[in-house]
């Protein structure tokens, strides 16, 4: 079987895309949950990843011994393993266009992550007022998911961004993760598709999972002194 080991569900985004992909996919695999105390080299997070992992970090997926780090490569691995399953978009272009979007997300909203971290557990709107009031920087990495998503949801008919559930929206689950944590004000048509996203099987599962740990975590929430 399968392993994906992951981090603390209200805080890794990365570790999200992965799981949600398999787990909407119904692909079965066993999650091994290495939980954040901290990233310094001698921090029990590394210590357990360093052996199997030469990047350190979560998600990191192993099939039969062999390791896959990194989000677009785990979801590259899986959508060959399981090509029946279409996880990508089966015309040539569109294909095209939702790697792009996946690389988009993967090296760019640099603002938006840094500002406005993943955590399920809070309700931060106060916070999220005064972060859209003070960076630029974050309006325009939510202008320009909206004017995406947008693009795409009208292109495919949605209801997901390339009609059916595919790696591209699990890609972004955590990006409707934080929209919805800050509140950060979208068109009600991307709003519509952010709780649609919220709704999907894998991403509900995620979700109540996050919602049980109960891991509060100081380095996580710069914005709550206490739970």
């Amino acid at each position: 079987m399968l392993k994906l080991y992951i981090g603390n569900k209200n805080y890794s985004s990365w570790s999200m895309r992965p799981w949600v992909l398999l787990k909407q996919a119904g692909i079965a695999f066993e999650e091994i949950v290495v939980r954040f105390d901290a990233f310094t080299p001698d921090s029990q997070f590394k210590k357990r990843l360093g052996p199997i992992s030469p990047a350190g970090r979560v998600p990191v997926l192993v099939d039969d011994g062999f390791v896959v780090w990194d989000t677009l490569a785990i979801a590259e691995y899986l959508a060959e393993k399981f090509p029946d399953l279409k996880l990508w978009p089966t015309a040539t272009q569109a294909r095209a266009r939702a790697r792009s979007v996946c690389a988009e997300m993967h090296s760019g909203f640099s603002a938006l992550r840094s500002a406005c971290g993943m955590n399920i557990e809070a309700s931060l709107a106060d916070t999220g007022r005064l972060i859209w009031r003070d960076s630029a920087g974050v309006r325009a990495d939510v202008t320009r998911l909206a004017e995406m998503w947008s693009e795409l949801l009208a292109e495919h008919e949605g209801p997901m961004l390339f009609g059916a559930f595919s790696i591209a929206d699990a890609y972004f689950a955590p990006v409707c993760m934080r929209l919805k944590t800050f509140a950060l004000p979208v068109p009600e048509h991307v709003g519509a598709y952010v709780e649609r996203v919220r709704s999907l099987p894998g991403v509900k599962a995620w979700i109540d999972g996050a919602l049980v740990e109960k891991d509060f975590l100081n380095f996580e929430e710069p914005y709550r002194l206490k739970p």
